[in-house]
């Protein structure tokens, strides 16, 4: 009995043994390929810290401690790096050298293709430098422009520190913004990663004050970095696309509301369901835009009912159908939606004074209607 005994603790002490053995191979295993990898053994373990306790979303808790995802030993490097190429960085920024606008091209030459613009006060970095003419990156520009149109080595830089400014941006995942240089102070907001401010001056004791919704608010210096920035030029195509924007935002732009009493609301619902009863929401209040632009114009008559029944113009009204669907009163909610958005001002085709099916004359066209 005894002996058995014995013989089962050697077997316990020998598992444990092994188990221990085991542990450490594949512990050393998993350091030495994380190691291979780049990656410090702290990382390793911080990596399931992370899993475990996610940092909160941004905007949950305003008075949420900062989440820090920056070092000094990190910062230090980014700084020793940006000093090495400081020099090189000098000598490869241009700024523009015009009072208003400056042409960019594809080619060193005139007569070539226009891919972009840069404005006054804008600048970007030297690519090239060819018979009169500097090849340059701006933004997403890239092209070639005047060498007489451009500053050079230190015109160019002190044009840019006299127009250029400071950028802070958040490299914590939640960054309190706070009201005083202090961990105490009130919390204006969170900065999220990657989000960036105008600094105003970096204080030089661990914090830096910046411009937050107009007020001044402090950082900790140790969770941002720090980027001097100049406004870039604009392609073609982004030219394109911002004047399509102002024009789509026009056409839609509120242009003023008017009052009106309950028979004139169902009068302009009426013609709407008449002329528009099967086109999209947007084409009703379109017509109901139209109607009321022409109130406003001074070119017709000020009024609802004396523009639906103007000579000439709508063919419903003149017809009787408008009376009709007016005098059974069987007028869609829809149709009574869109005539008082177009009484409050709301319209989907700007100023136009006029519509039509659409035969394929120029306006914009909404169903099949054309608007111009």
């Amino acid at each position: 009995m005894k002996k058995a005994r014995k013989l089962s603790l050697t077997i316990v002490r020998l598992a444990t043994i092994c188990s221990l053995v085991l542990f450490l191979f594949f512990s050393q295993g998993i350091i030495a390929d994380a190691a291979k990898a780049g990656v410090p053994y702290s990382d390793v373990s911080a990596g399931i810290s992370n899993i475990v306790s996610p940092v909160t979303p941004l905007g949950i808790d305003k008075n949420a401690t900062e989440t820090k995802v920056c070092s000094n030993s990190e910062k230090s490097s980014s700084s020793a790096s940006s000093a090495s190429s400081s020099d090189s960085n000098e000598h490869s920024l241009v700024m523009a050298n015009v009072s208003k606008v400056m042409n960019i091209r594809e080619t060193p030459d005139e007569e070539s293709s226009k891919v972009g613009v840069l404005y006054k006060d804008c600048g970007g970095k030297l690519l090239e430098r060819k018979d009169g003419w500097s090849k340059i990156k701006s933004g997403d520009l890239i092209g070639w422009a005047k060498d007489e149109y451009l500053l050079f080595d230190d015109e160019a830089q002190a044009l840019a520190q006299d127009v250029g400014k400071q950028i802070v941006t958040s490299q914590s995942s939640a960054l309190n913004v706070r009201a005083e240089a202090s961990d105490d102070a009130e919390v204006l907001g969170v900065l999220g990663e990657k989000t960036f401010v105008d600094m105003i001056e970096d204080l030089g004791n661990g914090w830096i004050s910046v411009d937050y919704n107009d007020e001044t608010g402090y950082v900790l210096a140790d969770c941002v970095t720090t980027d001097f920035k100049i406004d870039h030029g604009e392609t073609m195509a982004a030219i394109k696309q911002r004047e399509l924007e102002k024009k789509k935002a026009k056409l839609t732009e509120n242009r003023g509301a008017v009052a009106a009493d309950a028979d004139e609301l169902k009068l302009l619902a009426a013609l709407i369901q008449c002329e528009a009863g099967n086109q999209p929401y947007e084409g009703r209040v379109a017509v109901g835009a139209v109607v009321m632009n022409r109130v406003k114009s001074g070119a017709y008559p000020n009024t609802i009912q004396g523009v639906i029944y103007a000579s000439g113009q709508f063919t419903p009204a003149l017809n009787g159908t408008v009376d009709r669907v007016y005098t059974g009163g069987n007028i869609y909610d829809t149709n009574y939606q869109a005539a008082q958005a177009a009484l409050n001002g709301e319209t989907t085709v700007g100023g136009a004074l006029h519509f039509r099916r659409n035969n394929g004359r120029e306006g914009q066209v909404i169903g099949a209607h054309v608007f111009w």
